[in-house]
């Protein structure tokens, strides 16, 4: 995790004061493109006519090992700003991509570059949450909103950033969801956990460490970027483990279940919302990936309004990916609240606090804390090379 400086701190500070928070003038950017749709309001508001030079960022991976799960968000939140500028033609809004590349180091001088600029009026992300833990401290600071639509680490919430939201349940949700499967319909005697020593993957895991109990039978840690995982490998199998449960990305357990099945290990994988990307089968071998069992706080994609899935595949010749429909979500209440004439930073914050209205994704609306209110763990499974969906997990 990366540490913001003092040295950072009054930078931003001071940058926040040279520009000032409010928007004016229309300016392009060599790194936004225009696009998105408003979808229905939310309560709050500040003024009558929409301000027609604002922007609103993306914050994530679009490059690097874990860009599946940064590409698939940046869709929902283009497809919003599209629709949004194809009804206002004479009001646009722009979109800026800030690619951090997962990196917590490549993120802090992007997070610093969206504060200093005065017409980010809010910002889609941080996508991961190491690097939410590295430059939410910054968003606060510059008072620049941000609605993640997929970084589930439980305590950002609990840090007091005032700029935090986060539109999906959190791994204190999704943690019991994935044990409660794992116990009550795996039926599992043996259970293995690792991590990855992310401050994503090790919560996750810590979690349904916790809530399976007795029935683990060891656990061990491995690195992002790790490739041989043999070590790993001969614990898993040693064991006698029946399930085990990876938290971490994809990138690693899509080599870690290869070579678990190459070792001969026939029990199953259950892992979380960080794995469920196509780039898990690629990097696993259909083979190898098939019977994986995925839990994700996030919507799928046959209970999407129609409108969206044929909005989405016709723009990007793609099916919804993992977290498009929160990010729309997360998109649009920024763009309600231009249309309902926000100007300011604080005033999209006051906006965001009220906020309450029907998304694709769930009914969009925020506790004291940024957390969403309404939440939804859904089991998916691995099937013949593709991702489906099972059922919403009860528990």
């Amino acid at each position: 995790m990366m540490h913001i400086s003092r040295r950072s701190s009054l930078a931003v500070i001071a940058a926040a004061a040279l520009f000032g928070l409010s928007a004016c003038g229309g300016t392009t950017n060599d790194n936004s493109s225009s696009g998105g749709s408003g979808g229905s309001s939310g309560s709050g508001g500040s003024g009558s006519s929409a301000a027609c030079d604002l922007k609103i960022g993306f914050f994530g991976a679009l490059t690097g090992p874990a860009a599946g799960l940064g590409i698939n968000i940046e869709k929902g939140v283009e497809l919003a700003v599209d629709q949004y500028n194809a009804k206002n033609a004479s009001c646009q809004v722009k979109l800026v991509k800030y690619d951090s590349q997962g990196d917590a180091t490549q993120a802090g001088p992007l997070a610093r570059k969206a504060v200093s600029d005065p017409k980010v009026i809010g910002v889609v992300g941080p996508a991961f949450s190491g690097e939410s833990e590295a430059v939410d401290p910054t968003f606060a600071q510059g008072g620049l909103p941000t609605i993640t639509a997929s970084a589930t680490a439980t305590d950002l919430s609990t840090k007091h950033w005032a700029t935090f939201f986060r539109n999906l349940g959190n791994d204190a949700s999704q943690g019991p969801g994935a044990a409660a499967y794992i116990k009550d319909t795996l039926k599992a005697k043996k259970v293995f956990v690792m991590d990855d020593a992310t401050p994503y993957g090790k919560g996750l895991a810590d979690i349904v460490k916790g809530k399976v109990g007795s029935a683990v039978v060891g656990t061990d840690e491995v690195q992002t970027g790790q490739t041989d995982f043999s070590a790993s490998v001969t614990k898993v199998t040693s064991s006698g483990a029946d399930v085990l449960f990876y938290g971490g990305y994809y990138p690693e357990a899509g080599p870690l279940i290869k070579q678990l099945r190459n070792a001969g290990w026939k029990g199953t994988m259950v892992v979380g919302d960080g794995v469920k990307d196509p780039g898990y089968i690629k990097a696993a071998g259909k083979a190898a990936a098939d019977g994986t069992i995925m839990t994700c706080p996030c919507l799928p994609p046959n209970l999407a309004p129609k409108s969206f899935f044929t909005d989405y595949k016709a723009k990007f010749h793609v099916d919804p990916g993992t977290y498009g429909p929160e990010a729309y979500d997360a998109a649009n209440v920024f763009l309600n609240g231009i249309k309902s004439g926000v100007k300011t930073r604080p005033d999209m914050l006051n906006y965001i606090k009220s906020y309450n209205a029907k998304g694709i994704s769930k009914q969009v609306s925020f506790t004291s804390t940024g957390e969403t209110k309404d939440i939804h763990i859904y089991a998916y499974e691995v099937k013949n090379g593709q991702i489906v969906p099972l059922n919403e997990i009860k528990y």
